[in-house]
């Protein structure tokens, strides 16, 4: 990938390095200096997964970071505000690097996930570095032997990644769409494939939107199934279909409701309790229980969502504050910002939890006082 200097408005060149000028706005008296950046990518048919279909990616970036791009073959010019249009290079000399090493398409959340990660290398590390390296790893990864290395698209999820790892149980509170639940199956099966553990638990509490067990069809299995599908669609992610099959038929994966973890003591494993907002009291209790000798705990669950009956307390509410401060106990909170799965996924949320604080202001706000009658 070779980076060309262009001539800014006022003509200066130079070598080696995109030009700064006076752009528009400082030939009309504005206060922001611009800048135009051109990058030359050696492979065409990478630089085409760079840009994405239709330029997607570059129409992506440029709404992002409030700059303009234009695509051609393997050329780009970048425009912007010269904090933009550099950042915007390294996101362009990022996403090129991870093609290049993957030969796999980006998708929107890989764009936003190097956007991110350079805006966090940038904090991060002294501008020299960042310079001579400017596809440096910041964010954490996860690797198994179907999906690779998935790295973290944001500060919170590398921070999850950070806890998985160095925490014996992990609580990982947050609005969907985070990544909670698929982050930790990835992390079971990387630590399942390297021997670290000999089994994966997985499971959840079989109420959820009000529904209950007994209206549903079938017998045991093919009620609680449709509770831990979301489980099941994070194991094929990682794993080839045929190693999940073989392994639940086998018990070295255990999908199972919450119900059925009670009596027992769960040794060289890692448990993953999932929409643990669920749970009431005492089915958390008897979960957090269960740890056995090396073995790790992930539980995740959203706050904001539970389907427990009017007045009765959340387990995960209440483990998060008892357990606050207990050696070898790790937290993470996902906000709306650090939604990944859409746009609109994020703006979604947003917007419920904007409602939801305006809701809360209105009933903490003294009733209005009546006039008296003349």
């Amino acid at each position: 990938m070779r980076d060309n200097c262009v001539p800014g408005s006022d003509g200066a060149g130079g070598r080696g390095g995109a030009l700064r000028g006076r752009g528009p706005a400082a030939r009309m008296g504005g206060l922001e200096e611009t800048e135009e950046v051109s990058l030359t990518f050696d492979d065409n048919r990478l630089a085409s997964l760079v840009f994405g279909q239709y330029d997607q990616n570059v129409a992506h970036i440029e709404r992002r970071l409030g700059i303009t791009a234009t695509a051609l073959g393997n050329h780009l010019v970048v425009k912007g505000s010269v904090e933009a249009a550099e950042k915007a290079r390294k996101v362009f000399e990022r996403l090129y690097a991870r093609v290049r090493a993957s030969g796999a398409p980006l998708t929107l959340g890989d764009v936003d996930g190097a956007i991110h990660e350079t805006t966090q290398q940038g904090n991060l590390f002294p501008a020299a570095e960042v310079s001579a390296e400017p596809d440096r790893a910041v964010f954490d990864q996860i690797a198994t032997r179907k999906r690779g290395a998935v790295r973290a698209r944001n500060a919170a999820q590398d921070a999850y990644i950070k806890a998985l790892r160095s925490h014996e149980l992990v609580f990982a509170e947050g609005p969907a769409g985070t990544g909670k639940t698929w982050l930790a199956v990835g992390h079971a099966v990387s630590l399942l494939e390297q021997g670290h553990v000999e089994r994966l638990i997985l499971s959840r509490p079989a109420v959820e939107a009000g529904e209950r067990l007994g209206f549903l069809p079938g017998d045991m299995r093919d009620k609680v199934d449709p509770y831990l599908r979301p489980i099941y669609d994070a194991l094929y992610d990682f794993m080839e279909s045929r190693h999940v099959d073989r392994s639940l038929q086998t018990g070295i994966i255990e999908i199972a409701p919450l119900a059925f973890m009670r009596g027992r003591t769960l040794t060289n494993a890692v448990v993953l309790l999932d929409e643990a907002q669920n749970t009431t009291s005492m089915q958390m209790k008897m979960f957090l229980t269960r740890l056995g000798e090396n073995s790790r705990m992930i539980i995740t669950g959203d706050p904001s969502q539970i389907d427990l009956p009017p007045g009765q307390k959340s387990g995960l509410v209440e483990a998060v504050r008892v357990l606050d401060g207990v050696e070898g106990i790790g937290r993470i909170t996902f906000r709306d910002v650090d939604v990944v799965r859409h746009d609109l996924v994020r703006r979604i949320v947003t917007a419920y939890e904007a409602a939801s604080h305006g809701e809360g202001e209105a009933d903490r706000a003294p009733p209005a006082r009546r006039r008296p009658l003349a």
